[in-house]
Parts: structure tokens; C-alpha cells; sequence
């Protein structure tokens, strides 16, 4: 086999669907990428088992067919050290030995048989659904709410994003037990009601290579894999099985006490303040007035507090509450509106931020936090 590609785009290909290999691989052919030479052009492939993605590179220059395996942090560290150039790989079928041939030099290094490589998943055709979708709105539904995922290994549909397909529109979910976020889209329909939970690391492969995307993409899913085809990447992954919790639930609907304010200098302020809180709890107060709120944190133990206040519209009866200052930060990070709103109902009871400006008429977001119990001496 023979053909000739671009340095910089085969490792940008590579540095994209490396992050699917695993530091702990239960079969060692799954160290390397699967080159797969077809006259169309070259095919290559990463896998754990559990997620696999493939990435297709058209080229123009080809001889011959056939597979190989290639040890993947070997061949990206070599392809790392090269400036923009044409390489040829030259690939002995028989002994599978590489040699990658540069302006100046050549490279050589040993390959595996290609056929150990296990077979990418494939969908039960019986019960697939399939959904065209905008780039944009999945890594828009991926950004808003993989950050709330959990990591627990005794509730695993925790660990995943929740998304759900009807009639009236898509809904991601993520929750951690302490934070909470709703994204809906109206553009994204389906006729019936499905769902599926997407594993974390799946969905943060996605978030990293759909920027690169314009357009739509397939998404398709049955039982136990989800596959999504983008126009230069597919990713077919083993989905989280069971149930979602009734998120809905837990979502409070009398909120009384309202707070709209300045989101970037709201997080400023919450970040400088954090500063001084106790590093085990990381909790900050939120005192809540007329016209204005007050955002505080101590540190008894080392004898350290701060506080600021910042100017805000606030309708409801004066309140103290308090909040894990990291993850209001991730929330209020996670948001891109220019004002939010905080609804609460008490300080026993979640808060919810809102955006106060959709970007779109086909959004809504919804961000809910849990409080933290303050002391009298705070």
C-alpha cells in the first residue's frame, strides 16, 4: 500500500479521534489507529470498545488496498515534528512495516495486522431512529449541560446527559444531585417520544470536533449505541443503560424572590470573593435587597472574610442564602446572556437561573442550583 497526504491535516485528524483511546486499554491493538486504504482514500479509526470514531481523509494518490494497524502516541509524535509537507507511507501488506518518507528523510516503524482490530458497532436496523439536526444545536445542547454531569459509579445514568426527542421540540438534561440544567430546542422535532442517555465521554469528543462543523449531521440510535455522522468524523458509542430520574420533579414553581443582574460582573465578583471562603465547603452568602445584593465568604479557621456588593434589580422579601461558589461559577460560565435571572422561593430550597435574553426564540435554558445551609455566625 501506498498513498500521500498532508502532515498537519492527517495529525489533526489523528489529535482529534486520539482522545477516544484509552490509558487503559483492555485489548492492546486498541493502542493504535486502524489505517484502512481504500481507492476512495484512507479511513482511520480509534476505539475503546465503548466509543469508536472514524475519520475519512480524501486523497489523491493511491496504490493499493488494505488495512493496518498503527501504534497511535508513536505516530503522533513523529507527525507532531513535522512543518506542513506532503508524507508518503509506504506499507508492506505481508510484514506490515511503515516507512513514512518526507522532503529530507525517512521514518521507519512497525505496524500490526489490521484484521485483530475489532469491528466498529453497527445499529439494529428493526428499532433505529433517525434525526437530522444542525451542528449547532447539538454542541449548543452538549456545551449547556456536560458540565453537570456526575461521576458516580453507583448511579451511572447520572454520568450522562439525558436527551430526549418528541414532537415538540429536543431537551438536554444533566444533573450532578447538587446542580441542574434544561436546554430545550424548539428546531429539533421528532414524531413520537424518544430518549437516550449520552455518556460523558462520548459527548465530549463531540463538543471538541462539532465546532468544526456547519451544517446538519445524522444522528441515529436504538437500544444500545447512538451514532452520529458529521461530515468528516462518525462516532458510534454504547449508551448509559437504565432510567433518568423525574428531573421535573425537582424543579421548584413558586419562586416569589427575584434577582436580575449583570452576569459577568455578578461571576467577577463571585470568583473574588471565593477567594477567602473555607476551601473544604467553598461557600459563599448571597444577602438580597431592594436595589442591591452582597456577596460574602469567611474562613473562621484562618481568619479570613471578604465582601462586595453589587447593584441589581431585586423584587421579593430580603434574604440571606448561600450557594457552592464553584458551581454557581460553572453555571453562570455555562451561560452566555448578558443578564440572568435567580429565582428563589427560600433559602431551603434550589434556586433557578434563567437567562434574561434568549438568544433565539428556539431556546430555553434553565440552570437550577441546590443551597447550602449558612450558620448564624455567618
Amino acid at each position: 500500500m501506498k498513498f500521500v497526504v498532508s502532515s498537519t491535516e492527517l495529525l489533526s485528524r489523528l489529535q482529534s479521534i486520539n482522545r477516544v483511546i484509552s490509558t487503559k486499554t483492555v485489548l492492546p491493538i486498541l493502542d493504535n489507529f486502524l489505517f484502512e486504504l481504500t481507492e476512495e482514500g484512507l479511513v482511520v479509526i480509534a476505539s475503546d470498545l465503548e466509543t469508536t470514531m472514524r475519520t475519512r481523509i480524501a486523497l489523491d494518490n493511491v496504490e493499493g488496498q488494505g488495512k493496518v494497524a498503527i501504534e497511535a502516541k508513536r505516530l503522533t509524535d513523529i507527525l507532531k515534528e513535522f512543518p506542513e509537507q506532503p508524507l508518503i507511507f509506504e506499507i508492506n501488506n505481508e510484514s506490515y512495516a511503515i516507512d513514512i518518507l518526507s522532503d529530507n528523510g525517512r521514518f521507519s516503524i512497525m505496524g500490526q495486522d489490521g484484521g485483530e482490530y475489532p469491528d466498529m458497532p453497527s445499529l439494529a436496523e428493526e428499532n433505529t431512529l433517525s434525526i437530522n439536526m444542525s451542528s449547532d444545536a447539538l454542541l449548543k445542547g452538549i456545551e449547556k449541560t456536560i458540565f453537570a454531569t456526575a461521576s458516580d459509579d453507583l448511579r451511572p445514568v447520572m454520568n450522562g446527559i439525558l436527551m430526549q426527542f418528541s414532537e415538540e421540540g429536543s431537551t438536554f438534561v444533566a444533573s450532578d444531585a447538587h446542580k441542574l440544567v434544561r436546554y430545550k430546542r424548539k428546531d429539533v422535532t421528532v414524531n413520537g417520544q424518544s430518549s437516550f442517555i449520552l455518556p460523558k465521554k462520548p459527548a465530549s469528543l463531540l463538543k471538541n470536533i462539532l465546532p468544526k462543523e456547519s451544517g446538519e449531521i445524522r444522528l441515529q440510535f436504538d437500544d444500545k449505541n447512538a451514532y452520529f455522522n458529521l461530515s468528516d468524523y462518525e462516532l458510534i458509542c454504547r449508551l448509559v443503560e437504565g432510567s433518568y430520574p423525574n428531573y421535573e420533579t425537582v424543579i421548584p414553581t413558586n419562586n416569589p424572590n427575584k434577582l436580575t443582574v449583570n452576569r459577568l460582573d455578578f461571576v467577577t465578583i463571585v470568583k473574588r470573593v471565593a477567594t477567602v471562603a473555607n476551601q473544604a465547603s467553598n461557600l459563599i452568602k448571597l444577602e438580597l435587597n431592594d436595589g442591591q445584593v452582597v456577596v460574602s465568604a469567611q474562613d473562621i479557621d484562618f481568619s479570613m472574610s471578604g465582601q462586595e456588593k453589587l447593584s441589581a434589580q431585586y423584587e421579593g422579601e430580603a434574604m440571606g442564602i448561600g450557594f457552592k461558589s464553584s458551581f454557581l461559577v460553572d453555571i453562570l460560565n455555562a451561560m452566555s446572556s448578558e443578564n440572568v435571572v435567580l429565582q428563589m422561593s427560600d433559602p431551603s430550597r434550589a434556586g433557578i437561573i434563567t437567562p434574561l435574553e434568549a438568544e433565539s426564540e428556539n431556546e430555553d435554558e434553565l440552570m437550577l442550583l441546590m443551597p447550602m445551609m449558612v450558620n448564624d455566625e455567618f
